[in-house]
């Protein structure tokens, strides 16, 4: 198995547990608020990051995927069905898909 997937496969395992003693679980526990500020903040560190610590860009990376994660499962979304959405955008121009989904 693919480590994100992996990953993917822990975090939904967790949602259920004890928030005391689980990262994952007390994330869940505060809700997609939360989970939303969290990567929010990690996506600003990467940032960061790039910009001016570039030995971190990886390590700020790998916390930026794993909240994204958890964002996903909460909403009940799945690794499969972001490949499938980058499956369906595979070959279109960037600016044509983006003006689809905003028309």
């Amino acid at each position: 198995m693919d480590p994100l997937d992996r990953l993917a496969a822990t975090i939904r395992d967790r949602r259920g547990a004890d928030p005391g003693s689980s990262y994952v679980a007390s994330l869940f526990a505060k809700g997609r608020p939360k989970i939303a500020q969290k990567l929010g903040e990690e996506a600003v560190e990467t940032v960061i990051a790039a910009m001016a610590q570039p030995d971190k860009i990886v390590s700020e990376a790998a916390d930026l995927i794993f909240h994204l994660l958890v964002l996903l499962a909460d909403a009940d979304v799945t690794l499969d069905d972001v490949r499938a959405e980058l499956a369906r955008r595979e070959g279109v121009s960037g600016h044509t898909e983006k003006a689809a989904r905003s028309a």
